[in-house]
């Protein structure tokens, strides 16, 4: 009788059990497992305010093994190394993309050079006989500007952008170099008319390609225009 007993409390225990199981795996929410950007689907649950994970799943995701032992579970991902670490192996991330740091310092070059851009159009504008220290000095700011511009760059994006900043670099320069000795050979009774230099197409396509830059850097993706050519 006692053994009778034994036996109903046995099957009434793995019933409570059972069903006990089953309306936790009901009330125990799941949740997709993304992991380096790919979905392993509905592979974590919560349980006691935690999260758990199914191994096979991280395994699948990640082209590894898993191995149960009888007192350990062992899991192996490829490309990594012991300690955890990555593998020398393993495919260096590459940046996409103008990287924050250059363009920051792009924009600023852009800043120095407008500026030097500015003060040209303003003094022979004016009809200003002066030396040249100023356009000297400005010249030297913004090619500081493109030394810490240059040291900025990190990706392919970086690189083409570089390009077109000295472009612009350049085409002020020559420009303005051209201005300047233009004003130093002309005499009091000679001046150049008052809107010319306003007028000026080089002089325009500078202010453009200025404007694209500023906008392109600020955008982090790298666009090419003709003004800046």
């Amino acid at each position: 009788m006692a053994g009778n007993h034994s036996r109903l409390y046995i099957v009434w225990l793995g019933l409570l059990l059972s069903g006990a199981g089953v309306l936790l795996a009901q009330r125990t929410p799941t949740r997709i497992l993304v992991l380096n950007g790919k979905n392993a689907g509905p592979a974590v649950i919560q349980f006691g305010g935690h999260y758990y994970a199914e191994l096979d799943a991280i395994a699948q995701v990640t082209n590894g093994t898993v191995a149960y032992q009888q007192d350990r579970v062992v899991l192996t991902i490829p490309n990594m190394a012991a300690d955890g670490a990555a593998s020398s192996g393993a495919a260096p991330q590459v940046k996409e993309g103008i990287s924050r740091e250059f363009a920051t310092a792009g924009i600023s070059a852009v800043a120095e050079m407008r500026e030097w851009k500015d003060i040209v159009v303003t003094v022979i504008g004016f009809g200003v006989l002066v030396d040249d220290t100023w356009y000297r000095e400005y010249h030297d700011r913004a090619e500081e500007g493109m030394k810490l511009a240059t040291v900025a760059v990190s990706t392919a994006s970086d690189q083409n952008a570089l390009q077109l900043l000295q472009n612009e670099f350049s085409n002020i320069e020559q420009w303005g170099g051209n201005a300047v000795a233009t004003r130093r050979a002309l005499n009091a009774t000679r001046t150049l008319a008052p809107d010319a230099i306003q007028n000026d197409p080089v002089q325009i396509k500078i202010s453009a390609c200025a404007r694209f830059l500023t906008s392109m850097l600020a955008s982090g993706v790298y666009a090419n225009n003709p003004n800046c050519h």
